[in-house]
């Protein structure tokens, strides 16, 4: 992480709609090649303020540079540099992976080898199975595939673990450290705390359009304890999602 380089700068971003006010007063930087968790309840305004960087989605006032971009001026740029993964994403389910990949391909514009890609999420022998046919966990990490055939700077994952199972959750844990390890900033929603105590260098919470809290997970934990909060329940060195994987392994399996 380097902390001398912003690479999302967000200052005073308001959106309304009509009377509503969904993002009020917004202001964060991201860290090039850190992963920052954006957190808060439904409707806090996490997924509005993520589409609006991702030029997806037009504000109301405010200022936002990526990469030295404005979404203002030079969308067109942006959109060249990030990786979006959507919550519900729409892929055409009667394609095989590597279809869809040489589909995204040329969305994209770029020049890729399908097999390499799919196998930097582990999905090498799914080549040839339809998207429809896939697991859950399988689909998730085909859909960050697809976030990375533009070689992007930046990806947004937007709860990119909802709905798995244990040992798909952490591998998909693993898999996000890798994307980042190997120089690619990550911006992640997710209402799972011990994904963003795992993952994220900083997270911001968001409650009501306003950032309520941002530092590391573990300042704002120390704090929490500093200030004599006490858990009811004895902290213990492991908890039973760690059971659960032990006894069952950390392989990379598939639903039936």
């Amino acid at each position: 992480m380097d902390k001398t380089n912003a690479i999302i700068s967000v200052k005073n971003l308001v959106k309304k709609y009509d009377d509503f006010i969904a993002v009020q007063g917004l202001s964060f930087d991201v860290y090039e090649n850190e992963i920052f968790g954006l957190l808060g309840p439904n409707g806090a305004g996490k997924t509005t303020t993520l589409e609006i960087i991702e030029t997806l989605r037009e504000k109301t006032s405010g200022e936002i540079i990526v990469d030295g971009y404005s979404v203002e001026k030079d969308a067109g740029k942006i959109k060249r540099i990030i990786g979006v993964q959507l919550q519900a994403a729409g892929y055409y389910p009667n394609l095989n992976l590597v279809e869809l990949m040489e589909l995204f391909s040329g969305l994209y514009n770029v020049d890729i080898k399908p097999m390499e890609m799919l196998e930097k999420v582990n999905l090498q022998d799914k080549a040839k199975a339809k998207y429809k046919a896939l697991s859950g966990g399988q689909k998730q990490r085909f859909s960050i595939a697809t976030t990375l055939i533009n070689s992007p700077k930046i990806i947004f994952l937007d709860e990119p673990t909802t709905g798995l199972d244990p040992q798909a959750r952490r591998n998909l844990w693993d898999l996000i450290i890798d994307i980042r390890n190997n120089g690619t900033t990550v911006v992640i929603t997710t209402h799972y705390m011990d994904e963003a105590e795992q993952l994220c260098d900083r997270v911001a919470f968001v409650e009501r359009g306003e950032i309520i809290a941002l530092d590391t997970p573990d300042n704002l934990i120390d704090k929490l304890v500093n200030s004599g909060f006490e858990r009811k329940k004895e902290v213990k060195k492991a908890n039973l999602e760690d059971v659960f994987i032990n006894l069952t392994g950390k392989e990379w399996r598939e639903d039936n």
